[in-house]
């Protein structure tokens, strides 16, 4: 068996072996879900084996801009983030609050019985690795914690990647979440291919990581190959499509809560809600209940909603926020600034889903840059957001 697997320790699995690591998967009841080529884009679904996998495909990602190209070699994780993130399989997009019937015999009322399945998350780069921290933070700690995302989140098991190449749209360096796994993760693996060699570099990020990796045939990893993989990572970093400057960013959109800059940002938002309904770790939710014509079954369903919308804000006498400016100036003051306040943590993961969905190509990092460009020789006034 060789040296015990032990959280942190390094191996070499060959390219042709990742079969075996969804078999084992499988083998202890894991559904495997992965990135795949759908509708010309990587998607989201379920692997059944290597094949499924984008195999020898890339994207180039800018503004408003995504387009799939063929590699010139059989990478198996050529690309960096699709349009979907991983929070539609721990956050229900919809689900069942209750439901209740009546009948001769009185009133029935039954909550959600679906079980969760085991999953296991097959290439998740470390943004997304982060913003699945984010959501732990929101929806398991504290006194009140989502069941339902809970449950799913024990049945979790996750397979990072790190990536060897970044988009023209990530920032994750940025932000502090990338672009190497440095926890979170059961198992991560960065891929190396070459003109002679294909392998990953896998570590351990759990004892369950371990168990699983008995069932993948491996060797040892020599400490030149290690140093390969952690340069191709440290390129990586040093090569990000978009940067953005933190430091006192929070303070930066308070003082700016009136700034200009927003009513330039309006005239070309659209408020659709793709940045966030992309984001990864945008949570907005809205409750709808439904009855049928005869008013004997009703039922209560959450979905997933977009702070984009009119009728979000809307309360008793009307919208809150009835204006574009309002409305992504919401979004992105949450996202980079009272997201602090409430969790303690940044929204943003720097993984570039925003700008690359965004159909006129609107940049976080460009309104963060524009707004603090501003302030240069001007006087400021804060303003509290509400």
């Amino acid at each position: 068996m060789g040296p015990p697997l032990q959280v942190g320790y390094k191996f070499l699995v060959e390219r042709q072996h990742i079969d075996q690591l969804l078999d084992a998967l499988r083998k202890k009841g894991y559904r495997t879900l992965g990135p795949t080529l759908r509708d010309n884009a990587v998607a989201l679904d379920e692997l059944s084996s290597m094949s499924d996998l984008p195999v020898g495909w890339t994207d180039e990602q800018e503004g408003g801009k995504y387009r799939l190209k063929k590699r010139s070699d059989q990478s198996l994780f050529g690309f960096v983030v699709g349009q979907q993130s991983w929070k539609q399989f721990l956050l229900q997009p919809e689900m069942l609050l209750w439901q209740a019937r009546r009948s001769e015999s009185g009133l029935q009322i039954a909550g959600e019985s679906e079980q969760p399945k085991r999953s296991a998350f097959i290439g998740v780069r470390s943004c997304d690795l982060g913003a699945i921290a984010i959501q732990d933070k929101i929806f398991l700690e504290g006194e009140y914690a989502d069941p339902s995302y809970k449950a799913r989140r024990e049945n979790l098991f996750i397979v990072a990647v790190n990536c060897v190449q970044a988009g023209g749209t990530c920032f994750c360096a940025s932000m502090g979440t990338g672009p190497k796994a440095t926890s979170g993760f059961d198992l991560a693996l960065t891929e190396v291919l070459d003109s002679m060699n294909h392998y990953f570099v896998v570590e351990i990020g759990s004892e369950v990581g371990g168990e699983v990796a008995h069932g993948i045939p491996h060797r040892e990893v020599l400490e030149n190959q290690i140093e390969i993989a952690d340069d191709l990572v440290r390129k990586c970093a040093s090569s990000m499509g978009r940067t953005i400057k933190t430091e006192g960013i929070r303070d930066l959109l308070y003082r700016n809560y009136n700034s200009p800059r927003w009513d330039d940002v309006a005239d070309r938002c659209l408020t659709c809600g793709n940045c966030a309904m992309v984001c990864p770790t945008c949570f907005c939710t809205t409750v709808e209940d439904y009855t049928d014509l005869a008013g004997k079954e009703v039922e209560r369903r959450r979905r997933m909603d977009v702070c984009f919308t009119l009728d979000f804000s809307y309360i008793h006498g009307g919208s809150i926020r009835t204006s574009p400016k309002s409305r992504y100036r919401q979004w992105m003051t949450h996202k980079l600034a009272t997201w602090i306040d409430q969790f303690g943590t940044s929204g943003c993961v720097g993984c570039g889903r925003c700008i690359t969905w965004c159909p006129v190509g609107i940049d976080i990092t460009e309104e963060a840059r524009a707004i603090r460009e501003s302030e240069v020789g001007s006087a400021t006034v804060v303003a509290t957001p509400r």
